[in-house]
């Protein structure tokens, strides 16, 4: 039985078109190889506009050890909450992992500065005598880690922190002053509050 699919002949010969689909690329002289351009990043063969993610990590990363001694001479706190502290101070613009908190705070341990206990199912993290020492020794050496740089003016972030510090100001004397203050610090907030949406809606208070 003959077969009924006949055999294709194999050809050696080779266009001129695949003969330079076969050469080597030449680089682009206009580029150099190995120039980084400011602003741009490769990644499967495309050129991405924008900032490096590498360096919008660090633009956004503060000072891990020190907003944790600042935190921790506040009260103690375990590890899930100094991230949430971090990132409400830091407005957002830093959330430290917990890969980055957990060794940070064995190294503290070791050095003596924090005390770590198991409390309610939690490792919760406190200073030490030596730990409080420290944080009030260098204060001005910490300094804000808090204020991390998003490539924008930080007045917004003092301004909510300034707020949070009235609030606090606030709950204070609703805990422990007497009806008399309580009165004041009532009237004092409702007369700022006024006077902030005149400000926003741009009215010259009345005298």
């Amino acid at each position: 039985m003959r077969n009924q699919h006949p055999t294709r002949k194999s050809s050696t010969h080779r266009g001129p078109d695949r003969e330079r689909r076969r050469q080597p690329r030449r680089p682009r002289e206009d580029r150099p190889a190995g120039l980084h351009i400011e602003g741009f990043s490769r990644g499967n063969g495309l050129i991405r506009i924008g900032t490096p993610p590498h360096r919008r990590e660090r633009n956004r990363r503060g000072d891990v050890r020190g907003a944790i001694l600042l935190l921790l001479a506040e009260a103690p706190m375990h590890g899930y909450q100094l991230i949430q502290e971090i990132e409400s101070r830091s407005d957002g613009q830093w959330k430290p992992s917990p890969g980055s908190i957990y060794p940070a705070l064995s190294q503290l341990e070791d050095e003596g500065i924090v005390l770590i206990e198991n409390i309610g199912g939690r490792k919760t993290a406190k200073l030490t005598e030596q730990g409080t020492s420290y944080v009030e020794e260098n204060k001005s050496a910490i300094g804000d880690p808090f204020a991390v740089s998003d490539g924008k003016s930080n007045t917004g972030r003092e301004l909510r922190q300034l707020a949070r510090l009235v609030g606090s100001a606030a709950t204070e004397v609703a805990n422990v002053g007497t009806q008399e203050q309580r009165d004041k610090a009532a009237e004092i907030l409702t007369d700022a509050r006024k006077a902030l949406y005149r400000l926003l809606a741009d009215e010259s208070p009345s005298s």
